[in-house]
């Protein structure tokens, strides 16, 4: 049951366009500095886990390898395999560790995302108010 919510999250982060999948879009992402959590398939190859851990090497950004094998998530991201993935978003990257379970095994992870979660949220709001005030003056 926990799998299939993982994986689901994966699918619908991938149709908001909130994933990059493969090793190039990946790099690219993970360059750029969008990717929030960069995701390995258990079975992924070595020059794959290399390469992986090259485009997190030296930034904050988290690498964490699944359980899942590369056809398994493929699969749910309707592909025919994927080793390396990355999601953008803040919280879908917190939602998705959230639901692999083991809150013990990843709550460095899960304590950092919340943190980054948060600074989000604070910078919305101070841009909706900053919106508000041009448009209607600040009071």
């Amino acid at each position: 049951m926990e799998q299939d919510k993982s994986l689901g999250l994966l699918a619908i982060s991938r149709k908001g366009g909130n994933l990059a999948l493969g090793e190039e879009a990946v790099g690219a992402a993970a360059r750029a500095g969008r990717a929030r959590l960069v995701l390995l398939a258990g079975d992924a190859g070595p020059h794959t886990v290399r390469r992986a851990k090259s485009f997190v090497a030296g930034t904050s950004q988290p690498l964490l390898t699944l359980a899942y094998d590369k056809d398994t998530l493929g699969d749910a991201l309707g592909i025919t395999s994927c080793a390396v993935a990355a999601i953008t978003d803040v919280r879908l990257a917190q939602a998705f560790v959230k639901t692999l379970g083991e809150p013990e095994k990843y709550a460095d992870l899960l304590q950092e995302l919340d943190v980054r979660v948060k600074r989000v949220e604070k910078r919305r709001a101070e841009e909706k108010a900053h919106r508000y005030n041009v448009r209607h003056g600040k009071k």
